[in-house]
This record gives structure tokens, C-alpha cells and sequence, in this order.
């Protein structure tokens, strides 16, 4: 990252915690800096400006920071290399190497801008395929879409965000981990490179044992550099992992500032910063597209958290990711009529007969567990929930769209009659498999 340098400050006002500050003038929200402590040199972002007073989140925490530190304004914003380069490279959330490969310094770019222009922006008509049936068959990601994967600590979101990299028909994918555990992004990068996904995967990864302020970058970075891709008409998928740790890092910063808290300590403006990272989502006219997915963990499984509840009014539907699948309950894709009447005629009537006969299973299945005389029909019910949760929800299932739907057919044709599907003539009479008893 080459830098200009702009004013420098040898006196420090107060320091508390990792931000600091310092009596300056003519320094803008958003600037970079240098600070020159005992342990080295660290990098460091203004987050707050009273008059002459500004407050800098030092990146590498204040140990070792004292009073007469000398503080170096660089006179711009973070910026971030863009190029071909960034294919199949690690970064942290300052964007220096995390791969031990050389540092990129040309074509600086800077992150954190506004949301692409609402005016050549075009309505979504294309899917994504990824594979996976609780995706494509019934709830279809579109391209340029924003979502949401709802879930609960534990559940195997970043295995599903990893499944997703790799088989998702995408030009390039974007991966963003915010607080990740050290383990976690071991496995994204492996599991990348053994599928043969990485050459075409840029990452940026803030572990938990990173600055604070570097999760606050990693959605920024990584939209700043989908967003230049997407102008180069690439399809871009941006998967974050986890936005509640995004939030909970806010916080921190905010507590620290001695903001006024808002609804569980968490700042005021939380709706408006999440919703500025999943508005940069875009289909361009006559040019690429971005398309993002991002996991948000609900503390306690309690979707009134502030996380969740904001980001479910920011976004187009939601995933919910519980005894490590995807619930056909509550998940919502809410663009998925834009696509799903183009991919095959039986579509719409398949997501919707599996759908309704899988709810009339959950009937049976509480009737069994309270003792009641279970019906033939019932029996039918519990044989096709085994089927359509071993076959349609397994998240390790993989095939096109087209087998899926073949199999759709052939569940229902193993449990049931066709008159008791509740589908139209026309299709049992095209689709209905003819070795069916």
C-alpha cells in the first residue's frame, strides 16, 4: 500500500484502550494514519471528529502507546489494491498479505464508497445454480440478490458458505470472515483449494485474534473490490461470515467512544450500517453483477436480536440453517418468482406439492409422538418426510437443478398416488415416472 504523507503530530491527548487522540485540524472521517509506537509501526483510522479533537482506532491496539508517539495523517482514506493479482490470494481485513505472497501496491482503490447508481441498476431475472435442492429448487438465489443465513452458533454455516464457493455458477467469489476462529479459515482455504475453487476465490480474513477495527474493513474491502469486478462485467458472490460478529465489533468501538447506547449496547446507527454493506448488492446494466450472502449467527436462536431483526428488513428473504440444514420453514427467497417460471415448467408446482405434503408430514409426525392411531395416509406422510429430508435437505447433496426436480418426482411417486399430490394433470401426465407402481 503506497502512501502520501500529509501532516504529522508527535502529542497525543488521551489514549483509551486501542483508540487514541490527538488535537488536529483539517483531517476528514474515514483518514488513514501511521503511528509510530515502541513495538513498531501500526496503522490506524479516524472514527470520530469533535472540532479539533480527533479520535483514531489504532489497528493494533494501544499496547505500547504512549503520549509522545508521533502520529503521521496520510491524507486519504483505507485503500486497497485492485487487479487480476487478487485471484487466489489471502488477505487481512487491512488488506496485506496473509499468504505469505507479495504485497500488491498498484491501482489503489478506495473502499467504503456509496452503493452503486440506483438508476443503472436492472431488475434480477437470472438464477444462481449451486446445487444444493433447498437453494435451487426451492428457494432460488437470484443474481445480484442480498440474504441473509440465519443460524445459531454451532450449526455448519461456513461448510454451507463453503459448498456454495465451490459449486456456485458464479465468475468470482469474494469470501469476507469476520472473528473467525483460526480453524475456520484453515478449512475455507483447504477445502477451496482441494475443490479446485480458490484460483477463481479472493478472501479476506479478520480472525479473532485480529484488531478489532480490521472485521469492521472486511465487508467493505470485500465489496469495494467485488463492485470493480462487477464493472469489468464479472457475476461476483460475496459470502461474509459472520455479520453479528461485524456488529459486535461496532459495539465495541461505540462502548469505547462512550456513545449512548441503543437497543442491547449496540450504536444507534446499526440499521444504516448494515444496510449501506448489503445495498452495494447490484445486477449492472450491460455490464457484471454482485450477489451476497451473509451468515448472521442469532445469539440464543432469538431472531428479535437487533442483528437479525435489522438485517431481516435490509434483505430479500432469509435462510434458516437449524440441525444442520436448511428449514423449507421460514426460509424465504423473495426473488425467486423473478427466475423460477423460466428454468423448467414443473418447477413452481414441484416447490409447491413437496412444500405443502412436507408441512401435512410435521402434522403426522406430531401425531405419532402424542400416541394418536396413525392412518395410511399418515403412513404415506412419514415415508415421504424420511425421503425428502434424506434427498431434498441433506446439505451434501449435489446435483443441476434438472435431476433435482426428476427427483422430486420420483419421491412422490414412491409414496403416493398422483391424484394425491395435488398436481395438475398436464404435468403427472409429462413428468411422472413411468416405471412408478
Amino acid at each position: 500500500m503506497s502512501q502520501v504523507t500529509n501532516k504529522v503530530y508527535s502529542k497525543i491527548e488521551t489514549i483509551a484502550g486501542s483508540v487514541i487522540t490527538v488535537r488536529a485540524e483539517g483531517i476528514s472521517y474515514g483518514e488513514l494514519a501511521e503511528i509510530k509506537t515502541r513495538f513498531g509501526v501500526s496503522l490506524a483510522e479516524v472514527i470520530k471528529l469533535d472540532k479539533d479533537m480527533v479520535a483514531l482506532q489504532v489497528f493494533a491496539g494501544g499496547r505500547g502507546v504512549s503520549t509522545g508517539d508521533e502520529v503521521r495523517f496520510f491524507g486519504k482514506p483505507m485503500q486497497v489494491s485492485f487487479s487480476e493479482n487478487l485471484m487466489g490470494r489471502v488477505f487481512n481485513g487491512s488488506g496485506e498479505p496473509r499468504d505469505n505472497g507479495p504485497t500488491l501496491d498498484e491501482n489503489l482503490i478506495t473502499i467504503g464508497g456509496p452503493s452503486f447508481n440506483p438508476a443503472k441498476r436492472i431488475i434480477p431475472k437470472n438464477m444462481i445454480r449451486t446445487g444444493i435442492p433447498m437453494i435451487d429448487l426451492f428457494n432460488t438465489l437470484v443474481v445480484s440478490q442480498k440474504l441473509p443465513i440465519f443460524s445459531i452458533s454451532g450449526e455448519p454455516y461456513n461448510q454451507l458458505l463453503a459448498r456454495i464457493a465451490m459449486q456456485a455458477e458464479v465468475d468470482l467469489i469474494v469470501l469476507g470472515g469476520m472473528g473467525l476462529k483460526y480453524d475456520d479459515y484453515l478449512y475455507f482455504r483447504d477445502t477451496l483449494e482441494e475443490g479446485g475453487a480458490l484460483n477463481k476465490t479472493i478472501m479476506f480474513i479478520h480472525t479473532a485474534s485480529d484488531p478489532v477495527v480490521e472485521c469492521l474493513m472486511v465487508p467493505d474491502i470485500s465489496l469495494a473490490i467485488a463492485e470493480k469486478f462487477a464493472l469489468q462485467g464479472k457475476n461476483v458472490l460475496v459470502l461474509l461470515t459472520d455479520m453479528t460478529n461485524f456488529a459486535d465489533s461496532m459495539k465495541e468501538i461505540a462502548i469505547t467512544q462512550e456513545q449512548v447506547p441503543s437497543n442491547r449496547g449496540y450504536p444507534g446507527d446499526l440499521y444504516s450500517q448494515l444496510a449501506s454493506r448489503y445495498e452495494k448488492a447490484v445486477d449492472i446494466e450491460g455490464s457484471g453483477s454482485i450477489t451476497l450472502l451473509a451468515v448472521t449467527t442469532m445469539p440464543g436462536d432469538d431472531v428479535t436480536h437487533p442483528v437479525p431483526d435489522n438485517t431481516g428488513y435490509i434483505t430479500e428473504g432469509q435462510y434458516y440453517l437449524r440441525g444442520g440444514r436448511i428449514e423449507p420453514f421460514g426460509s424465504l427467497s423473495r426473488l425467486k418468482q423473478q427466475v423460477n417460471d423460466s428454468t423448467r415448467e414443473d418447477h413452481r408446482a414441484i416447490m409447491d406439492a413437496m412444500i405443502k405434503l412436507y408441512a401435512n408430514y410435521k402434522s403426522s409426525l406430531e401425531k405419532q409422538s402424542m400416541g394418536f392411531a396413525m392412518s395410511s395416509w399418515d403412513s404415506k406422510l412419514l415415508r415421504y418426510g424420511e425421503l425428502f429430508e434424506a434427498q431434498m435437505m441433506d446439505l451434501s447433496v449435489n446435483l443441476p437443478l434438472e435431476q433435482q426436480l426428476d427427483n422430486g418426482w420420483n419421491i412422490l411417486a414412491e409414496c403416493f398416488a398422483p391424484e394425491e399430490t395435488g398436481l395438475r394433470s398436464n404435468l403427472i401426465e409429462k413428468f411422472w415416472p413411468k416405471n412408478a407402481s
